[in-house]
């Protein structure tokens, strides 16, 4: 259901501009936008990758609300695959023909900026941001320290386990530390005569970007470390704890306590994976998928190398921000604040607390935002105890890089994850070679 872990998009700031001209306007009507005078109301598109049933209908019920109170200005949704959303972006753009809104994955912000598409948050905007969202979800929506957008969903990461699978290996709790991490994942691996995997102790998955470089990123941040340098122009992932993290899968591989070829989000809901590190988003998909069995799924924070490490995960997002080419940005931020920041009855307690109309919409599918005061009032209402972890860790996530090159970078790096998971490198090659691809593309020249 949730698309940061769904393929990737364009890596390269003119990539619209090389593609067919035939391309450029297929499917790309101009749609009708309106003047703004008596009887013809501004109309604002916004563009997402909210194509389903359940997430087009969860934004279209607010847009809905806004269009019948609201005569001067309307809004109208459009959608497209999150495979092909950042593609349209960029090819829209290059024809003249970008929507008004935009919801971007935060990790193309620094393309989306560099190449002119996304418009600076007003002041009075960018301090409701501050104020309003928590450090992570202000960074993911930030580039070079300028806001550039409302964050809407936030993933931060975990660790699924299966009690069941646990307890008959005689373990009572889940890891918090590496080492626990590493003698759960052996005692609970299970595999055949021939040496087949039954059962993975730790799910290790070449399947999406989610498994294999979130997770790794998970556990970095874990152990204190950095994939980008905090200037950008270099990877960090060649230091004492970007080796250890690999030295740790290496060894859950090569010992068979991990077998990556598998799809991993359909061996746990099966019962076929004890442990796997994922986002919250996972939760309701888990829910959906496993029935009865979902009352063995738990989550716990990311292990931490030693005890008394300081907790530390990774955290994926998602924004609404304005085209530079918007002709009526005044607008469309003002629809926008009504969206994230206005509060209703919709998420009202016997306290008579309200949230806001976005974490609300997050909410009901299973997923949060970035205001922690907004998820303790919706998610005090009965909702999954499994979510708990994930809104905890919003204090201490660490947003995802998210610089021009951010999204072939991460590209990269699953590439050389995957090549020492499936023993084409060794820990040293693969560090090596990710620090030489990584570094070259994050300090070009865009």
């Amino acid at each position: 259901m949730r698309p940061p872990h769904r393929g990737s998009g364009p890596s390269r700031r003119h990539f619209a501009l090389a593609l067919p001209s035939a391309l450029l306007t297929a499917g790309c009507a101009a749609p009708h936008r309106g003047t703004g005078r008596p009887g013809d109301p501004i109309v604002l598109t916004l563009l997402s990758h909210y194509t389903s049933g359940e997430l087009k209908e969860a934004l279209q019920s607010p847009v809905d609300e806004w269009n019948a109170s609201h005569d001067r200005v309307k809004v109208r949704t459009e959608a497209v695959e999150f495979t092909d959303l950042l593609t349209t972006f960029m090819v829209r753009q290059a024809a003249g023909q970008g929507a008004d809104i935009l919801h971007p994955y935060c990790l193309w912000n620094g393309q989306l900026v560099q190449a002119g598409v996304l418009r600076p948050a007003p002041p009075e905007h960018a301090e409701e941001i501050r104020r309003g969202y928590g450090v992570a979800a202000v960074r993911s929506a930030s580039i070079e320290g300028r806001i550039y957008g409302y964050p809407t969903e936030v993933q931060t990461y975990a660790l699924y386990y299966n009690r069941r699978l646990l307890r008959e290996a005689g373990i009572t709790r889940p890891p918090r530390t590496w080492r626990e991490l590493e003698e759960t994942a052996h005692r609970t691996a299970v595999r055949d005569r021939y040496g087949n995997t039954l059962i993975q102790g730790f799910g290790l998955s070449t399947y999406d970007d989610s498994t294999t470089v979130g997770q790794t990123l998970a556990l970095l941040n874990a152990a204190g470390g950095t994939f980008v340098s905090a200037d950008g122009r270099s990877t960090a992932i060649d230091s004492p704890a970007g080796r250890a993290v690999f030295d740790l899968e290496h060894r859950l591989v090569a010992e068979g306590a991990s077998a990556p070829g598998i799809n991993v989000y359909k061996a746990f809901a099966s019962g076929q994976v004890a442990m796997v590190i994922s986002a919250g988003w996972w939760t309701a998909n888990l829910k959906s998928l496993m029935g009865k069995a979902y009352r063995d799924v738990g989550v716990a924070p990311v292990p931490v190398p030693r005890i008394g490490d300081t907790n530390a995960t990774l955290s994926t997002g998602f924004m609404l921000g304005v085209n530079a080419a918007a002709r009526h940005p005044r607008e469309a931020w003002d629809f926008l604040r009504w969206l994230n920041t206005d509060r209703t009855g919709a998420g009202r307690t016997a306290q008579h607390t309200t949230a806001t109309r976005m974490s609300s919409l997050q909410v009901s599918v299973g997923s949060l935002t970035g205001r922690a005061d907004d998820m303790h009032v919706l998610l005090g209402r009965g909702g999954d105890p499994n979510l708990r972890p994930f809104l905890d860790a919003l204090a201490y996530s660490v947003p995802e890089p998210n610089g021009p090159g951010a999204q072939q970078a991460k590209s990269l790096l699953r590439k050389n994850i995957e090549a020492l998971w499936t023993g084409q490198q060794s820990v040293d090659e693969a560090l090596r070679t990710t620090r030489r691809q990584v570094d070259q593309e994050v300090s070009r020249s865009w």
